[in-house]
């Protein structure tokens, strides 16, 4: 497998093929199949896959499969062809012969990146050893000692978590994301303030966009597949098309297909709207439907939302006025923060577990235990992997309490007390093996898809921040 990319020689030619040109791009996010300009690419690019040894060895070993896509593009001087890209890195390597390059220098990180994760490794090593000293004390009953040991080990988490957080800054800012006006962005801005999640930017969609971007080619067709043996998930199948990502492409993409003819996304049934259940100068209490985004997304500001559908009654309101975020299928109560004070009185009770957000699900499964804490360090965001999403190393600790309120037949009911609340991490909490270890029912991403999401918050408290009342709110899960 060769692996130097020589960019002068990256559109392939269709070879007996006819028919009229897309007027414009179909919406990459449109689980429909690929008109036939793009189906006609994906099919000549598969047959490359098959017939060079080195590809067949690299991608059908057990969950070495890869997502790979194809973008038919014009030349100014009016030749078509399509461009080729695959996923994050096609053995070993970021850049393959005959593909698009990644949105980043492979060389300029090469400068920082071992350095980051040597220093991150040798943390993670100190952790390990405090950890195992602090349980033998803890078993002996030295308490002094265990104290000091254990603010030793505090100390460790937070310069190990700053440095996680400063290296893929780093990362992030290194990747340069073109869009059709010719503007560019790094992927840190893109999703400025939260961090990128792992793997964004790394998709075939992006890559394949910015490199026509940057040879002054025009898109017409995108087709993305998966190729090889399927994930260890089983989630994919070779040969299958599907649409870009949302986790990751749900920001690139809009951002990058500015500027660009593209077809409009087929028009979704409207969501019922968040009801109001506190309204006070200071602060909101909604309880979110299922099936409405908490927030619309950076670069999609008016897609609708709970909070676009509050702003339209108050509309000083912006996505930091939320003090969680909760996934579009679960459902349930919401406080919001009319101005700074009392958000940062909100999100201290919070940190420091003087309020309390409590969640009710179906796990498909049955759960042994009563009762538990499941502590794990989660990536900045979900991937498609379960098992990517807790990375030591790099991740964010994440807490939550949970208790066994009854078992059914091959289910169970669980009541979830997270102290720290990152999107989808109850999700990942109940499906990793770490965790619970079976997924909520209804999980399409970690488990089955069903009617919905059994995942609701049905219990809020905590002290309002100007008039020193106890709030309790309530809202009995539908399920």
């Amino acid at each position: 497998m060769k692996t130097r990319t020589d960019e002068a020689d990256l559109i392939r030619t269709l070879t007996s093929f006819e028919g009229p040109l897309p007027a414009r791009l179909a919406n990459p996010f449109h689980p429909a199949p690929p008109g036939p300009w793009g189906l006609r690419a994906a099919e000549a690019l598969q047959q490359r896959l098959r017939q060079e040894p080195s590809f067949r060895e690299a991608l059908w070993r057990p969950g070495g499969g890869k997502m790979f896509g194809v973008l038919v593009v014009a030349a100014p001087e009016g030749r078509v062809g399509f461009l080729s890209a695959f996923s994050g890195m096609l053995n070993g390597a970021w850049n393959v012969e005959g593909f698009v390059p990644p949105l980043f220098d492979p060389v300029a990180r090469d400068a920082f990146w071992p350095a980051g994760e040597a220093e991150l490794a040798a943390l993670e090593h100190q952790h390990a050893a405090l950890c195992r000293e602090a349980e033998a004390l803890r078993a002996q009953g030295h308490a002094p000692s265990l104290r000091d040991v254990e603010a030793r080990l505090s100390d460790v988490e937070h310069v190990r978590a700053e440095r996680s957080r400063a290296l893929w800054r780093q990362v992030t800012q290194g990747y340069v994301i073109p869009n059709a006006r010719g503007e560019t962005q790094t992927l840190a801005s893109l999703f400025a303030p939260r961090p990128p999640p792992g793997g964004a930017g790394d998709c075939a969609a992006p890559k394949l966009l910015a490199y026509a971007f940057r040879q002054r080619l025009t898109p017409l067709a995108l087709a993305e597949f998966w190729w090889g043996a399927p994930p260890l998930d089983g989630r994919r199948e070779s040969g299958a098309y599907y649409p870009a990502c949302d986790n990751k492409c749900g920001t690139v993409l809009p951002y990058m297909l500015q500027g660009l003819a593209v077809e409009l996304p087929p028009a979704e049934p409207v969501a019922p709207g968040p009801r109001l259940l506190h309204e006070d100068p200071w602060l909101l209490v909604v309880d979110k439907p299922e099936g409405l985004p908490t927030l619309p997304g950076r670069h999609a500001p008016t897609r609708d939302s709970v909070l676009v559908r509050l702003q339209a009654r108050f509309p000083e309101l912006t996505s930091v006025s939320f003090l969680h975020e909760l996934d579009p299928e679960s459902s349930g109560l919401l406080v919001i923060a009319r101005d700074a004070v009392t958000r940062a009185s909100l999100q201290r009770q919070f940190s420091q577990r003087e309020a309390e957000h409590r969640h009710v699900a179906w796990v498909d499964g049955l759960v042994d235990a009563d009762s538990g804490l499941i502590d794990l360090p989660l990536r900045p965001a979900a991937h498609a992997s379960l098992e990517d999403c807790v990375d030591v190393r790099h991740g964010k600790r994440t807490r939550s309490a949970w208790t066994v309120l009854r078992r059914e037949a091959a289910r169970t009911r669980v009541e979830f007390v997270p102290t720290t609340h990152p999107l989808h991490a109850l999700r990942i909490h109940a499906a990793h093996r770490l965790g619970l270890g079976v997924p909520i029912a209804g999980d399409a991403r970690f488990g089955r898809e069903a009617v919905r999401l059994m995942l609701h918050a049905d219990a809020l408290a905590f002290v309002h921040p100007r008039t020193g009342e106890r709030l309790v709110f309530a809202s009995p899960a539908p399920f």
